[in-house]
C-alpha cells in the first residue's frame, strides 16, 4: 500500500473549500487522468480515468462526511484505493485542504510510478489545479450539506443511529414509561 499526503492553501473560505469539494462532477476540471464522475447515489459515484494510456471505471464510496471538516472515501469495486481530505480554516478567508490518500499500484508501470513519485507529482498538480479553479471563482459551482458518520472501527460498539454491519443490532434508546414503570434492565419489582 502507497500513502500519499499533500495540503494546499487556498484563498477562499472553508465553507467555499468544502463545498466545492462535494461535487464531484466537476473533479475532470482540474484532476488530471479523471475523464468524468457520474453521481450515482449521495455517496457513491462512478468514476472513468485514463493514466498512462490505462483506462479504468470503479466506483466510490464517501465512508465519512461532515460539513466544512471531512470527507472519506474508499473504492467499492476495481483499483483499491481510499483516502481523506480535510478541510483547516486558517482565517475568515483562507483554507487549507490537505489531502491524504492510499492505494495498491497493481501493474508493474503503476508500482514503477510510484517508486518513482509520479502519483504524488500528480496529486500535487491536482490540488494546485483545484486551488487555482476554485480562486478564479470565488464562489462554490453547488454543495452538498449532507453528513455521512463513518463506521464503527473492529471492536467498537455501534452507536445509536450509526450505519452498522448486517445482524449487529444497537441499543435501543430509552424510552420513559408512567411513573414507577420498570425501565429495560432494572430488577423485578414486585407488588403486594
Amino acid at each position: 500500500m502507497t500513502t500519499i499526503e499533500k495540503s494546499v492553501d487556498v484563498d477562499v473560505p472553508v465553507s467555499t473549500a468544502y463545498n466545492q469539494w462535494t461535487q464531484f462532477e466537476t473533479f475532470p476540471r482540474f484532476m488530471e487522468g479523471v475523464e468524468r464522475i457520474t453521481q450515482l447515489t449521495p455517496t457513491r459515484t462512478h468514476w472513468k480515468t485514463k493514466i498512462g494510456g490505462v483506462e479504468r471505471e470503479f466506483d466510490a464510496e464517501v465512508t465519512e462526511q461532515h460539513q466544512d471538516e471531512r470527507i472519506a472515501w474508499s473504492t467499492v469495486d476495481g483499483p483499491p484505493h481510499g483516502g481523506v481530505v480535510t478541510f483547516h480554516r486558517l482565517d475568515e478567508h483562507s483554507t487549507r485542504v490537505h489531502l491524504q490518500m492510499e492505494y495498491h499500484p497493481e501493474t508493474l508501470t503503476e508500482k514503477a510510478g510510484a517508486a518513482l513519485g509520479v502519483v504524488q507529482h500528480r496529486v500535487t498538480g491536482d490540488l494546485e489545479r483545484f486551488k487555482e479553479f476554485i480562486e478564479s471563482r470565488g464562489v462554490e459551482t453547488g454543495a452538498w450539506e449532507g453528513d455521512v458518520p463513518r463506521s464503527p472501527q473492529i471492536g467498537e460498539p455501534p452507536q445509536v443511529g450509526e450505519p452498522r454491519p448486517h445482524g449487529v443490532t444497537a441499543p435501543r434508546p430509552e424510552v420513559p414509561g408512567p411513573a414507577g414503570t420498570p425501565k429495560p434492565g432494572d430488577p423485578p419489582q414486585y407488588r403486594l
